[in-house]
């Protein structure tokens, strides 16, 4: 069994993307760092519930390859259908101070990376992994669409992972814009469309607003990569709007069912659109095969990377109606990420 320390709070989850491999789950969201009750150290937990953890010990194509987030026995094995743990009812999660959990999800935290930073190791990894499917060239444009935890991340991993591509972010507070810069953004607008955006994107891209006669405008010649970080109707529009002929739009936001949206720019600019899920086994960096969580807590335990800052709140499980609320008042209260925390 895992003793829970702190477990992140995520209320953005796509109904959709959790039908399939749900069976009357309790949603208690994803639990980060605890220790193991048998040997008494310090871990992080892999949440995905992929052919291992369900019991298989001759996996699907996809894990034999080390490819866990593409798991095609997400509703079979030992365990009742859910994806990761904290959407499976076999499993517990982060609404209670144990879970259970299999061997080969548990990652044991080195003795220098602090509480905080190990918190944050998956949604790190997240964003690692996408950045490694799509790393950009030095010379490009890139745009990060939402300041979040998971925006913030990827501006991260641009970094870390070396990139000298010029990075633009866009959010929506004044505390974002800060963290961005501190992060190594080259420039952070906030606002909204009526702010003029598209225009400030257009002039740093080297392009130009079109209105056409039907729909919103869109920015020709705009940049060459966008990261999306929110998964909303509005912000996915404007990934391809913003986004380049022959640019890419790395979805990272699990949108879920959008209605009403413009996909016209897909074909009109022939932009390639990848999704990033979560992570995998094989990520490929300098010259190496890694565990994205393995990468994370190098690059955390190395000291070229301190997330610990960005876990701004911690509450009580007790206190949980006062953390939902700040999930909603996030400008308000100045939160990045938002944690449970129990006591030892």
């Amino acid at each position: 069994g895992i003793n829970l320390s702190l477990a992140t709070i995520s209320l953005k989850l796509s109904k959709g993307f959790f039908v399939l491999s749900a069976n009357n789950v309790f949603m208690c969201f994803f639990p980060i760092f605890g220790s193991n009750s048998k040997e008494c150290c310090l871990i992080v937990i892999e949440p995905v519930l992929w052919c291992k953890p369900r019991g298989f010990e001759d996996l699907c194509r996809f894990c034999a390859r080390g490819e866990i987030n593409r798991c095609e026995r997400f509703t079979e094995g030992d365990l009742a259908p859910g994806i990761q743990i904290g959407a499976c009812r076999d499993t517990g999660g982060s609404w209670s101070p144990n879970f259970v959990a299999h061997k080969s999800q548990l990652y044991p935290v080195p003795e220098e990376v602090s509480d905080e930073n190990a918190l944050m190791i998956e949604p790190f990894a997240i964003a690692l992994h996408a950045v490694l499917q799509n790393y950009p060239e030095d010379t490009d444009k890139v745009l990060i669409i939402g300041a979040g935890t998971i925006g913030l991340l990827t501006l991260v991993a641009l970094r870390a992972l070396g990139s000298q591509a010029e990075i633009f972010i866009l959010g929506k507070y004044n505390f974002q814009a800060e963290a961005a810069q501190k992060l190594g953004a080259s420039q952070v607008i906030l606002g909204d469309r009526n702010n003029g955006y598209y225009e400030e994107i257009a002039r740093w891209s080297d392009g130009s607003v079109k209105n056409p006669a039907l729909g919103k405008p869109i920015v020709i010649g705009g940049v060459d990569s966008t990261f999306e970080c929110v998964g909303n109707q509005g912000t996915l529009d404007d990934s391809m709007r913003l986004t380049r002929n022959g640019g890419r739009v790395i979805l990272m936001g699990a949108p879920g069912v959008i209605k009403g949206l413009d996909w016209s720019s897909i074909f009109t600019q022939e932009l390639s659109v990848r999704a990033a899920n979560l992570y995998n086994h094989v990520e490929t960096h300098n010259g190496k095969k890694w565990k994205t969580f393995d990468l994370a807590l190098e690059l955390i335990a190395s000291g070229e990377v301190d997330l610990s800052w960005l876990v701004t709140h911690k509450y009580q499980i007790e206190d949980y109606k006062k953390a939902f609320e700040l999930t909603y008042k996030r400008g308000k209260n100045q939160a990045i990420k938002i944690a449970f925390q129990f006591d030892d």
